[in-house]
């Protein structure tokens, strides 16, 4: 190789370094991309994930550059979602997937969402990653702002438009979930971005899809703008529902369903309505390994719940849920309230071993390990088989469910005294942990 190939190679090697350099100055929310975890099953979904895709490599100039999927908690927009990045990924069309947790709030997700994408799109595209990276030094404080319309103008807007004879080929955005950011005025400045008409100047190649609940605030926002086309999953057709919820019934039971009978499945179908998530909490129900009940008669247990509305379908699922897993004594009650209470209002969720931490300085509940409570509980929450990983919901809808007495009953929690609570429990934990350090290293003063 010529002394001169090997300069330049040094030269564009060294360039590279400080871009990333560079870029790593803007934040980067971890954790919020695309899970292959929640990909549709096989087979499933076919109708609308083919409608998706149609939008998505539509080429006519009129074609809204936004699609936003919407409907009721528990139907499988993020299933969708998932799929779809996942579908563009081996592609090689994947900008960015960018997912909105109710559980990692504490993270402020939303005002890292557009530095994220910056991100993402920086790794796809060189040029693109040399605009961004030579913004930042002309203006230092632009790294921090926690203004997402600066960031969605420095960082996303202008960038494209100088970088845009290079991406020429589609390039698709998914944000997932942007009902779950936190309160409304989490997401306002993100709805004003998306509704603008700076989203209709991005390249013809760009799609953006947006999946969350049909909240006010993002109806208003999002319905009616010329570039965005909205489609609800109350339009998939009560057929096609009852096809991929079978197909997912049936992969969820594996061998159980040798047991069952067409009818009975049919029935438990029909029991779910379209709601995926009360067809996988069935299923959880129905293959429970606790003494007492055979699969059969866990079934004919659900099938007394009858159709009706979805949320009330999936509370009666909770309930019934509960109150198999929970002792009916009050004591017992009054446990799993104050364990499930300290779980939904710590902002960061927790592992066991920092749940237990905690609650050693709790100064009304007799809980010594959390575990009496979570351990029968794998049907609603993660992380509870491993002391290390942090304890969440399976899904939204159960923190929703649980913080509702009309809809919870005996399993309410409240939220009086939570705040100080924790901060007392946490502080003194703190404490306690400085007087050990103290006392093993020989710092504490020899007199009180």
């Amino acid at each position: 190789m010529r002394t001169g190939s090997i300069w330049l190679l040094l030269v564009l090697s060294n360039c590279h370094a400080d871009q990333k350099a560079t870029l790593g100055q803007l934040a980067y929310a971890g954790g919020a991309g695309l899970d292959t975890t929640k990909l549709c099953l096989e087979g499933t979904r076919v109708d609308i994930l083919a409608d998706i895709i149609d939008w998505i490599n539509k080429s006519e100039p009129n074609t809204p550059q936004v699609l936003w999927l919407h409907g009721q908690a528990g139907t499988g927009k993020s299933a969708i979602a998932h799929t779809i990045a996942n579908w563009f990924k081996s592609l090689g069309a994947l900008g960015s997937c960018f997912c909105f947790a109710r559980d990692q709030q504490a993270e402020r997700r939303h005002e890292k969402m557009f530095t994220t994408i910056a991100h993402d799109l920086a790794d796809r595209d060189p040029t693109f990653k040399r605009i961004v990276a030579e913004v930042i030094p002309n203006d230092k404080a632009l790294s921090t702002t926690r203004d997402v319309k600066q960031q969605w103008q420095k960082f996303i807007l202008e960038p494209i438009s100088k970088a845009a004879a290079s991406m020429v080929e589609r390039v698709v955005i998914v944000i997932d979930a942007l009902d779950e950011t936190g309160v409304d005025a989490s997401r306002k400045h993100i709805l004003s971005v998306l509704a603008s008409t700076q989203v209709a100047q991005l390249p013809s190649s760009f799609r953006v899809l947006i999946t969350s609940r049909p909240l006010p605030d993002i109806t208003e926002a999002l319905q009616d703008i010329p570039h965005i086309t909205c489609k609800s999953m109350n339009d998939i057709s009560i057929a096609n529902a009852e096809h991929d919820i079978r197909l997912y019934v049936s992969d969820q039971l594996g061998r159980l369903m040798d047991r069952f009978s067409t009818e009975e499945i049919s029935c438990l179908v029909r029991l779910a309505d379209g709601l995926f998530e009360w067809a996988r909490l069935a299923c959880e129900f129905i293959k429970s390994h606790k003494a007492g009940f055979s699969a059969i008669e866990r079934y004919e247990d659900l099938i007394s719940i009858s159709p009706g509305e979805s949320k009330g379908l999936l509370d009666e699922m909770y309930l019934t849920i509960l109150r198999d897993i929970v002792e009916s004594k009050p004591k017992a009650l009054v446990r799993f309230r104050s364990v499930m209470r300290q779980i939904v209002w710590t902002q960061e969720p927790l592992p066991v071993v920092s749940l237990n931490a905690m609650r050693r300085n709790f100064l009304d509940i007799d809980v010594s390990d959390v575990t009496a409570i979570l351990n029968p509980m794998g049907a609603l929450l993660s992380g509870i088989a491993d002391v290390s990983t942090p304890v969440r919901a399976l899904h939204a809808s159960f923190y929703d469910f649980l913080t509702n007495p009309a809809r919870s009953m005996e399993f309410a929690i409240k939220m009086e005294g939570i705040h100080c609570q924790l901060a007392w429990a946490c502080s003194s934990h703190a404490n306690w942990a400085v007087f050990q350090y103290l006392s093993i290293g020989n710092l504490l003063p020899t007199k009180l």
